[in-house]
């Protein structure tokens, strides 16, 4: 095995190749979220099946997709990249390892940050914040959502790793 630099494996991940290699080996058919996202969590590195959500300062959606199966899955909560509440907590990601996610992308804010960094689940997000949100249960889930330089399709695939986020349309 080849590495480069840069572009190390990780051995705790379940991933085959890293973005970089996917990215070398299927550019321009690949999609790539725009450097911003923060990594959260003990595992750095994840894939999986593309789930959305889509709900802005109300995590109730998120709250009931973290309640389901995630196996071989990642959740992507599209918060419309709102800096005034986090739409996670060590609560919900408790849920998504209960239940398997591999992982979350959220186009907003987090909190609870220090219990969630000592959590094997990946999350890359905006920043945190320690206000939660509210929940009366407005939102969309999914559906195709679209931030941050990507459009992200249930059902496609999410890589990510320490040297970023990206999507392609089939599983590696």
């Amino acid at each position: 095995m080849v590495l480069r630099k840069g572009c190390v494996k990780s051995m705790e991940n379940k991933m085959n190749e890293t973005t970089c290699d996917i990215s070398d080996k299927l550019h321009p058919e690949v999609q790539y979220l725009e450097p911003v996202y923060k990594i959260y969590g003990a595992k750095t590195s994840f894939s999986g099946r593309i789930v959305t959500v889509k709900c802005y300062e109300d995590n109730s959606l998120v709250e009931q997709a973290l309640s389901g199966n995630g196996k071989e899955s990642v959740l992507v909560i599209d918060a419309g990249g709102s800096m005034n509440c986090a739409m996670l907590g060590d609560k919900r990601a408790a849920d998504a390892i209960n239940n398997e996610w591999e992982g979350i992308i959220v186009h907003g804010l987090i909190r609870d940050s220090v219990a969630i960094n000592g959590m094997e689940l990946g999350i890359r997000a905006l920043g945190v914040y320690p206000l939660k949100s509210i929940k009366n249960g407005v939102g969309d889930s999914n559906l195709i959502v679209n931030f941050s330089g990507v459009t992200f399709t249930p059902g496609e695939y999410l890589y990510a790793d320490e040297d970023g986020v990206i999507v392609v349309k089939e599983k590696l």
